[in-house]
Order: C-alpha cells, then sequence, then structure tokens
C-alpha cells in the first residue's frame, strides 16, 4: 500500500471516529427540534404527533389527508361508515374563502376541527373570528372551574362576527372572488375560557339532517406535543374526538406534507437534518477523497517488463541443474533417459522397466555421428559416480538425440 493511500485512509478512520464521538454527544444531549408547524407527522415541543398517537392508542382510527381540500367532499360521498372529524391544527399555510366554502360541503358528511389564527377564514364563515394577542398570554379553563398551576396557557381568543357572507379575492384585481355565506347556529357549547371571561374554544351544532359539529379553537398551541405533556391541554384536546369520533382526518397538505415526493427526496430530506445523516455524506466524500488520492499517479508512467516464454529445453535445463545442486545425480540422469525412452517408445507401449538394455541397443540403431556420439555419452554419463554437471551433460545429450530421431 502507498503512503499517500495510508494517510487518507487514517485521516478517514480519524474523521469517522469523530463523527461518532459528536453523535453518541448529541444522542445524550438532543438538540430540540425548532419547526414551529403543528402537524401529526413532527415530534418537536411543536409538533402535534404526541395528539395522534394518544388518539390511536384510544381506539381511534387515524388518518392523514394530504390533497387539496377540493377534493374531500368526493372522498367521502364514497366512504362508508361513521362520519369522521376533519383537523386543521393551526395550518401552516393559512386557508382561504374558497377553501372555506368546501369545508361547508364537508359538514354533510363529516364534522370539523379548526384550531388556529390561519383557520380564521374558515371560522369566519361559522359567524367568529380570531382575535390574536402577541406577547399577552393568559391561562385558559373549561367554564365553571378553578385554574391550577396546570392551566395551558394561550395567547388567542374568539370574537363571534357580524359579517353574513364571507368573500376573498386573495388581494389580485383579476381572481375569482371566493364567498361563502354565514351559518349561524343556535346550539353553542362553550368549551374554554380565559382566565379574563373571553371565549377560547367552543363547539357549535349543526341545523343539517345528521347533526353535524364544529368545533372553534382560538389557539392551535393546545394541540403541541410539550402542552400536551406538561398541562392540561392533553385531556382538553383528546376528549374532543375520543368517545366521540371513531375516525379522524388530520390535514397535512397545509403544513407542507403533500402528495408530491419520493423515496430518494425523503432520504436526502432526512440526511440534512439527522447526525447520522451528516455522518453518511461525510464518510462518502472521505472515500470519494482517498479513492481519488489513489488514483492520481504522479511521474511517468513505468515501462511494462516483457515477459517471453521458455523453451522446454530451458525448463529441462533448469531441472537438472536442480536436481544436481540436490546431489541426486544417478537418479536425475536416470529420469532423462527414461523419459527419452517414452517418447521414442511406439504408441501403446508405456516404456517401463529397466532401460539400460535399451539404451545400448539404441547406439547400434543410430545413423548419424553426432546421434551415436550423444548415445555414448549416455551410457557413460549412466555410470556411477559422475560430476555435478553430468545430470546438465545429459539434458544435453537427451536433446541431441531427440533432435536426429524426431521425424
Amino acid at each position: 500500500m502507498r503512503p499517500r493511500t495510508e494517510l487518507a485512509l487514517g485521516l478517514g478512520l480519524l474523521l469517522a471516529l469523530g463523527i461518532a464521538a459528536s453523535s453518541l454527544g448529541r444522542r445524550r444531549h438532543p438538540v430540540p427540534s425548532e419547526d414551529p408547524r403543528r402537524s401529526t407527522l413532527l415530534t418537536g415541543p411543536n409538533g402535534a404527533k404526541g395528539f395522534s398517537d394518544a388518539l390511536e392508542r384510544l381506539g381511534v382510527r387515524v388518518e392523514r389527508y394530504r390533497s387539496r381540500v377540493i377534493l374531500l367532499e368526493e372522498i367521502e360521498r364514497a366512504h362508508q361508515g361513521a362520519p369522521p372529524v376533519l383537523a386543521f391544527l393551526d395550518p401552516s399555510i393559512p386557508l382561504d374563502a374558497d377553501e372555506a366554502s368546501h369545508l361547508l360541503k364537508f359538514t354533510q358528511y363529516g364534522d370539523l376541527l379548526l384550531a388556529g389564527p390561519s383557520a380564521e377564514a374558515a371560522m369566519r364563515c361559522f359567524g367568529f373570528g380570531v382575535e390574536f394577542r402577541a406577547g399577552d398570554s393568559s391561562q385558559t379553563i373549561p367554564p365553571g372551574t378553578v385554574r391550577t398551576e396546570q392551566s395551558p396557557w394561550v395567547q388567542a381568543v374568539l370574537a363571534q362576527s357580524t359579517d353574513t357572507v364571507v368573500s376573498d379575492s386573495s388581494g389580485s384585481e383579476d381572481a375569482t372572488v371566493a364567498t361563502c355565506q354565514v351559518l349561524h347556529f343556535t346550539e353553542v357549547d362553550t368549551l374554554l375560557v380565559s382566565t379574563g371571561g373571553r371565549v377560547v374554544a367552543l363547539r357549535l351544532h349543526g341545523r343539517t339532517d345528521r347533526g353535524s359539529s364544529v368545533t372553534l379553537v382560538a389557539d392551535g398551541g393546545l394541540f403541541g406535543n410539550r402542552e400536551m405533556r406538561d398541562t392540561d391541554a392533553g385531556p382538553f384536546a383528546l376528549g374532543l374526538i375520543a368517545g366521540r369520533y371513531q375516525r379522524v382526518i388530520f390535514d397535512e397538505q397545509h403544513h407542507g406534507f403533500g402528495p408530491a415526493g419520493g423515496l430518494l427526496s425523503a432520504m436526502l430530506a432526512w440526511s440534512t437534518r439527522s447526525p447520522w445523516g451528516w455522518t453518511a455524506w461525510q464518510l462518502a466524500v472521505t472515500g470519494l477523497i482517498a479513492l481519488l488520492a489513489g488514483v492520481v499517479r504522479f511521474g511517468p508512467a513505468v515501462p511494462v517488463i516483457e515477459r517471453k516464454r521458455r523453451s522446454p529445453l530451458e525448463h529441462v535445463r533448469a531441472l537438472a541443474t536442480a536436481l544436481a545442486a540436490a546431489r541426486g545425480h544417478d537418479v536425475a540422469v536416470g529420469a532423462i533417459v527414461g523419459g527419452l525412452r517414452r517418447r521414442l517408445s511406439p504408441a501403446g507401449h508405456s516404456g517401463r522397466g529397466d532401460w539400460h538394455p535399451w539404451l545400448a541397443h539404441l547406439s547400434t540403431q543410430l545413423r548419424t555421428a553426432r546421434a551415436r556420439d550423444a548415445a555414448d555419452s549416455l551410457n557413460r554419463l549412466t555410470l556411477p559416480g559422475q560430476p555435478a554437471d553430468s545430470v546438465l551433460r545429459a539434458a544435453n545429450a537427451v536433446e541431441d538425440v531427440w533432435e536426429e530421431l524426431r521425424p
């Protein structure tokens, strides 16, 4: 392994250890999420996932709606079962009058829960508005109860509107004006009031044959995870749905969780906000840098050494030299002669047995002087007590005989 590759791997390992230590430290001291959206998909202090999880544990079927409001009527018209409640919890994208008009039609198939100042456009179609008091909060309690330390704090209250028709042109001269006829309900239940006597939450009972109802809550913070855990907002929020409905639909489209997107985009979004995602990105970058460092070549290319294949004679000579070094001269010479006899034997004959008579008879059958000299040399080399170079000389003699006798 080259030094620069070892250095890159060492730096990558050091970086990985640092990231792992940082991640473990963050797990012990997690940074709270600052996402302000009141979504049932978020677990931060401002999210509402605790609300939806608690409802599921209480036996309520929880659904999340991610499409436009205008499609709700068609979906519920085809749905069979008990009427649901459609909940808009402090929408991050405020509702407009056009959507409010469609929510009026939805009351023919289910009930509504509208919470937060951003849902005021729909609340106005039911005769109420929202007064938001930034920096001026007060505790809220059910009517007829006493304020305690666990009573939740709110910054908005409900105010009854005198309008009979609500219109909205979205601030554009060319936009189509959306209107809704304000419905005034004869039966109103007050659910929460502030310590100053202002209404914070109420339920309106409809005049339709189905007897639909609409619940209005001025401050959507009552459904947040932090308030649900630390104050009496938890029992109040759960009491609005648990025991009254078998199915609840939470709007997520107005929190930015629309139907668009896929697994890849979700993974990329997760990797940018999770410490483990950042760890994966840093490891990938480190690996890429190490790969690039190993690919780069400094200096000219090293010429390739051309290697030629050895001839059979070279292999024989090498073997003879090795056997001579091991002081196996007689055995090596005998093996060389035995190999020559096998090559010269007719097809079907193994050429086994004592080769000495065969070698003596071979000298009388050779025609050329070079072949006879080579055979005589082999006869002399087979005698005991030959020098160390006898193996190499025997290999050369065998090659001479073979070249003279081969067809």
